[in-house]
């Protein structure tokens, strides 16, 4: 504890701050009273989803740079999973409470159960994951849902409500999704606590994007989806998370079919 790493410190305290003023955005939203919001309680939800973005990607960084400078450690590792908590486990949790007002107003004490079960099972996410994880590991897959990417899927949201309910959308019927959303999201964010807790494999995106030697349409593929991602953002953001979280059981779920039938075709 007499020297520690300033630049991956800094990184990971970079995602504290950005949990804790997500929180803070969020806290300004009123009080449902069953009629709306308005623009300025919308804006507020969407900031605080994009800062939960932002201490992903100082999340990202920290563990890189504290790799590439061999600065690894073991009060790097504990504060690390302390800033999580806040960023990706408490602030989505309050964020789901502000942006569903529908369902808060009629549902008060269950949306706040479910947000208090969502934050519970991210802490026992973390913990889990700060004693299975060794510094010889691939970092090329993940035992159950992590933790940023679960809030991602909700701070997703965030994002299309502002979207939706903006008075120059397009869409003919804004308004029903937006309200269909509402009423689905909270058992949603319920399915995304569980999974956090699961053995359900997920791969490490950025480590299996980025590292090693791809292919010249891989290339291509990834920054045609980053376009796709920047062009329609407040659509395409909570769409890929989904997926993202989706596919995880989808696929564990067939490679355990795929195995039985195996396993009893080799039987005859």
């Amino acid at each position: 504890m007499r020297t520690i790493a300033v630049f991956p410190t800094l990184l990971t305290l970079g995602n504290l701050v950005c949990g804790f003023f997500a929180i803070v955005v969020a806290s300004r939203v009123d009080k449902p009273d069953g009629i709306g919001t308005d623009l300025a309680d919308t804006t507020n939800v969407m900031l605080s989803g994009w800062l939960i973005f932002l201490g992903m990607v100082f999340d990202a960084l920290d563990g890189y740079v504290a790799r590439l400078s061999r600065t690894s450690s073991g009060f790097g590792a504990q504060l690390d999973s302390l800033c999580d908590l806040v960023t990706f486990g408490v602030a989505p949790a309050f964020l789901l409470v502000k942006m569903c007002h529908r369902f808060a107003y009629m549902h008060r004490q269950a949306i706040w159960v479910i947000a208090a079960a969502y934050a519970v099972c991210a802490a026992l996410r973390l913990a889990r994951f700060s004693l299975e994880t060794h510094e010889d590991d691939d970092h090329m897959h993940f035992s159950g849902l992590p933790s940023p990417a679960g809030a991602a899927a909700i701070a997703g949201f965030a994002i299309m409500f502002y979207t939706l309910r903006k008075d120059e959308n397009p869409l003919i019927y804004a308004r029903q999704i937006d309200h269909a959303l509402q009423t689905v999201l909270p058992f949603f964010a319920l399915l995304v606590a569980g999974l956090m807790v699961s053995r359900v494999p997920y791969p490490h995106v950025v480590n299996q994007v980025v590292h090693g030697q791809r292919s010249f349409a891989h290339v291509v593929g990834v920054v045609f989806a980053l376009v796709a991602i920047m062009v329609i953002r407040g659509y395409a953001v909570p769409i890929v998370c989904c997926a993202f979280v989706l596919l995880g059981p989808a696929r564990y779920a067939w490679q355990r079919y795929v195995e039985r039938r195996e396993r009893k075709e080799s039987l005859f």
